[in-house]
């Protein structure tokens, strides 16, 4: 690439990782860029340099345009990478970088502009001969012009941001009851998100396939589609599983939409990566949707069938060169899963926390944005890591994808883990049946009862317990705990949800446990066996994390923690860590069970906190604006007798 070049990475975790893999090989030397939060993750260590950026809040760290291009400008960077997400899709920012004498890599200012809009975006669409779904977008944003508009679509339809994309904020309404609270909440979430709360009306397609053309294009004219990606598989209009080539459509339709992408890319007069979206009814019908104008999440899947860095393209064509593909052609079938740290039988709520174990499986490809020990904010998207697996064929790029997740483990925050492997094996994604509905409509096969720990699993924690507290330099504890009768032997009690369980462990290890054999594994301190079978655990305080047999659990030892149902119990508590965004409630107030009381926002999800009863609320303890922690009390309520 000629001389040598210094990037600015102006994102973090995973996408920052990946990024300066691509720029150390190209020989261009990377600056990364770190929050309070983030300054122990894996990015800062592997760049050649990293700058401090500011509070771990995304708006004063990496939405601050200003603090970044400071940044860039003391690393004496030529070029400033965005990544996805934060600032990548932002054209004040693009100008910004290219006023400061810095080449954006991404599409140029006014593209972003245009695209970034969606009412302009489908415009543009039009102009290309490209199909898009009938819609309101008018500079009329009251709720009256929104009825008006979806009396005349015909319900359903969707609400959306017109100012962002990644499905942040949409909201489904079926019926005209139902339009004023999805307005209000999709306002909301629009101006958090993106500093623009107008909206946008669009034709809701029943049970839809999103499907997405990925497009690269140079400054000099040429534009290529690189086959599409299947995204279906969504929770909360959030992509879970993405996989390449489509499994659902038919060849004539995959021709006709990479000849619309390229069309819709082409009257843009865009350059660099982006994705082209579209929603696919069951005829193989399509209807453009948006484009994604920077480097998704998903591309990966892209990369490994089609051979092809889509990085290195990106710094090239901002670098002034054309695409260097060679003669790109599609080989095998990948498929993508997103490991998230949530709590999915919450209902999806993230989960933070320190990541105590990691244990990645081998044969796919990894990209993770931490390692063991580093911790999980609510500051920012709860993604830990992708995975990708690749096949020949899709049988066997599922059956790599399955084996992989059955050896993976993470310990110390709830993550997605068992709910993937249960998506890909459902009978549905087995046979490429996927539609964006179908989580929520199977939610309970996917996510079946079960948390409780196992008889396996009570044992290994026990035995956990027991091995921590030996003492190499205690000659009454070195040799493991002693009773007459039964040689070395101890009671654990542990705690799992409301149950209390005594666990008999017997010998100093390898440990009898309930007839189980629990033994150290080796070389990694987390590291066990149960039955001969590889297992994990892991302790923070009183708490034990254990994974074996495919499953992850978590238990208390010592005294019982406090149990705050938050779902059902009395209490009017913050389900999550984050902030009030509203609060609609006030002392002495009279309310009814699901009555709307307080908003909560954090990591891009917006949830509702409800009156468990009929009853009062005797004093408001939260205003907005308030940092809350999870359980964190928001009010003082009292329930009706009876």
């Amino acid at each position: 690439m000629g001389t040598v070049t210094t990037l600015l990475v102006a994102n973090r975790g995973e996408i920052a990782r990946r990024i300066v893999r691509t720029a150390r090989r190209l020989g261009i030397k990377t600056i990364a860029v770190y929050s309070d939060a983030d300054a122990e993750l894996p990015y800062t260590r592997e760049a050649d340099a990293a700058l401090h950026l500011g509070p771990a809040a995304a708006a004063s760290s990496y939405l601050d345009g200003p603090r970044l291009i400071a940044a860039a400008r003391a690393a004496g960077a030529d070029l400033v990478h965005p990544g996805y997400g934060f600032l990548a899709e932002s054209a004040a920012f693009a100008t910004a970088v290219a006023e400061a004498g810095m080449g954006f890599v991404g599409p140029p200012p006014r593209v972003l502009a245009a695209l970034g809009d969606k009412a302009r975006a489908k415009e543009i669409a039009t102009r290309a001969g490209v199909p898009v779904l009938a819609g309101y977008q008018g500079d009329d944003q009251s709720d009256e012009a929104f009825r008006e508009a979806a009396k005349r679509i015909g319900y359903p339809v969707m609400v959306k941001p017109l100012g962002g994309g990644g499905g942040i904020g949409m909201q489904r309404v079926r019926e005209p009851a139902a339009l004023p609270e999805a307005l209000a909440k999709a306002r909301r979430i629009a101006t958090a998100s993106f500093a623009d709360e107008r909206l946008m009306l669009e034709r809701l397609v029943e049970r839809p396939r999103h499907v997405e053309v990925q497009v690269l294009a140079d400054t000099l004219g040429a534009i290529v589609a690189l086959g599409e990606r299947d995204c279906s598989a969504q929770r909360r209009h959030q992509k879970v599983i993405e996989e390449t080539p489509a499994p659902s459509i038919g060849d004539a339709t995959r021709r006709a939409m990479a000849d619309a992408a390229i069309a819709v890319a082409r009257e843009a007069a865009y350059a660099s990566a982006g994705t082209v979206e579209f929603a696919v009814d069951e005829h193989d019908d399509f209807w453009f949707l948006e484009v994604n104008a920077r480097l998704q999440v998903e591309h990966p899947v892209t990369e490994v069938v089609w051979d092809v860095d889509l990085v290195e393209q990106q710094l090239r064509v901002a670098l002034g060169e054309r695409l260097a593909l060679g003669e790109p052609a599609p080989r095998g079938h990948a498929i993508e899963v997103r490991l998230y740290a949530e709590d999915v039988e919450a209902g999806f709520l993230p989960s933070t926390g320190r990541l105590l174990h990691v244990g990645w499986p081998e044969g796919v490809r990894v990209d993770a944005g931490y390692e063991e020990g580093n911790e999980v904010t609510r500051h920012y998207d709860p993604l830990i890591a992708k995975l990708v697996a690749y096949g020949p064929h899709r049988k066997l790029a599922l059956a790599k994808l399955e084996e992989a997740l059955a050896h993976t483990e993470v310990l110390g925050v709830r993550t997605n883990l068992r709910f993937l492997r249960a998506l890909a094996a459902h009978d549905q994604f087995a046979k490429g049946r996927v539609d964006t509905e179908l989580v929520s409509r199977e939610f309970e096969h996917l996510v079946p009862d079960g948390r409780q720990a196992t008889p396996q699993a009570l044992a290994l924690a026990a035995a956990a317990v027991v091995d921590a507290a030996r003492d190499a330099g205690d000659p009454w504890t070195a040799r493991g705990a002693w009773r007459t009768g039964e040689g070395r032997a101890t009671t654990v009690v542990l705690h799992d949800g409301a149950a209390e369980h005594a666990v008999r462990v017997r010998g100093r290890g390898p440990y009898d446990v309930g007839g189980h054999t629990i033994a150290r594994g080796d070389g990694e301190p987390h590291r066990w066996t149960v039955d001969g079978a590889p297992a994990a655990a892991a302790r923070e305080r009183s708490r034990i994390w254990v994974a074996c047999e495919g499953r992850t659990f978590e238990v208390e030892s010592g005294a019982p923690p406090r149990m705050v149902d938050l779902a059902r119990g009395a209490e009017v508590a913050a389900p999550m860590p984050g902030v009030v965004i509203a609060s609609c409630t006030e002392a002495d107030r009279r309310v009814r069970r699901g009555d709307l009381l307080f908003v909560v926002e954090a990591m891009k999800m917006e949830l509702r906190v409800e009156a468990p009863a009929d009853g009062v609320v005797k004093r408001v303890l939260a205003s907005v604006g308030e940092q809350v922690r999870r359980g964190q009390r928001l009010a003082e309520f009292e329930a009706e007798s009876g």
